[in-house]
């Protein structure tokens, strides 16, 4: 698997990932940064600075809020800038309480008062609010970007990238994939084998590439670099690493997870898993196929990681801001509504191998990814636009 080093990428630039995203604006242009927040007293009078445990939140201080306010924001013509936070909501892609608050104390709407009154939202977070937040830009009508978990090296690496050249690469390998049939992925692990096979009906692949031009209400994913296909359906059973080390096996059927069955590690997880599953079984079915398109060094954060060529991820739950028709509220809990990514790659999952995807497309099987390595076919097809020397490529 090829992984440039950090000192490959140029120094985060700000101006240059805003005009690259969203083209730069011609006339004033009002923005607003959103963060996360525990407690939304730790807001008042930026608080949240004299701690240790808000990183990605003094990074939406210093890297975005107060270059904004000063040359760069003149220099993107931001005729307003503010920083809001909400609560933080301890799940991925739940929906937000209402509630917000700024610098003085003051309370706010995210409905009336902040999603109405800005050209470009930017929520710098610990959890993601794409979904969510690209719900409220096809009511409001803004654009705007999630970038939850930022760290050092997402800044000088994912975030310092030509997004125009990472649209190119993104579309030459979704060009590859769409119009699939279905994909077989098979796992290993001490266990043994599995195989997860996901239908996607001849749909055309979608991707995430970081462009957000003006006239069109969306949201950008940053880092971006992905392919995706929602699933039509399911079916198999795969492996399912928890935080702790703790592995459990997914059994698929009809197009969502309805058991799981215990590996190793901690038992009373996956006991939890499978009572959700039989309370809510919403938070089974499956949301998302992506594969990685960016050349990356891994950050340790999935937001990076999932972009990474070579990994692969599914996805649980609400699917609704990638196109899908899996909404909130279709969970029988509202605090079970969310989009988790489930990533397989060598840092985050070492317990468990992805030893082939295999692209089932007009009635041919073509393996792609091999040991997350691409395969010799699949960087033939992608040459234009990938340094195909750098990879070991796996012979089909």
């Amino acid at each position: 698997m090829f992984v440039p080093h950090l000192n490959e990428f140029p120094s985060f630039d700000l101006i240059k990932l805003l005009s690259t995203c969203f083209g730069k604006p011609t006339g004033d242009t009002s923005v607003c940064i959103l963060i996360d927040l525990p407690e939304l007293s730790e807001m008042v009078n930026h608080k949240f600075l004299e701690s240790n445990d808000f990183s990605v939140q003094a990074h939406a201080v210093d890297k975005f809020y107060n270059p904004l306010r000063g040359d760069l924001g003149k220099e993107f013509n931001v005729s307003k800038i503010d920083l809001f936070a909400f609560k933080t909501t301890f799940g991925s892609n739940l929906d937000p309480e209402d509630d917000a608050i700024d610098s003085s104390g003051n309370t706010l709407s995210l409905d009336k008062d902040v999603y109405p009154n800005y050209d470009i939202i930017l929520a710098i977070t610990d959890y993601s609010l794409t979904a969510p937040l690209t719900a409220k830009a096809k009511i409001y009508g803004f654009r705007g970007a999630t970038l939850h978990g930022l760290n050092d090296i997402i800044l000088n690496s994912g975030l310092s990238v030509d997004y125009n050249d990472i649209s190119k690469q993104a579309e030459v390998f979704r060009a590859v994939l769409t119009q699939s049939d279905n994909f077989e992925i098979t796992f290993e692990t001490t266990f043994g084998h599995y195989t997860l096979h996901i239908d996607c009906e001849k749909q055309e692949a979608q991707k995430s590439h970081g462009l957000c031009p003006a006239g069109k209400p969306d949201v950008a994913n940053l880092p971006a670099g992905e392919v995706y296909f929602v699933p039509s359906g399911a079916s198999g059973s795969f492996p399912f690493r928890y935080s702790d080390g703790t592995l459990a096996e997914m059994i698929v059927e009809d197009g969502k997870i309805t058991s799981a069955k215990f590996l190793s590690g901690d038992e009373k997880k996956v006991e939890m898993r499978n009572k959700q599953l039989s309370e809510d079984p919403a938070t089974g079915i499956i949301g998302e196929l992506g594969f990685g398109t960016q050349l990356l060094p891994f950050s340790g954060k999935d937001i990076q990681d999932e972009k990474i060529f070579g990994t692969c991820h599914v996805a649980t739950g609400r699917s609704d801001h990638l196109g899908g028709n899996l909404t909130p509220d279709l969970f029988n809990s509202k605090m079970n509504a969310s989009h988790d990514d489930i990533l397989y790659a060598p840092p985050k999952t070492p317990e468990i191998n992805v030893a082939s995807v295999k692209m089932h497309k007009n009635g041919s099987s073509t393996e792609i990814f091999a040991n997350y390595e691409p395969t010799s076919w699949l960087l033939d097809q992608v040459s234009s636009e990938y340094p195909v020397e750098k990879f070991a490529a796996v012979p089909v």
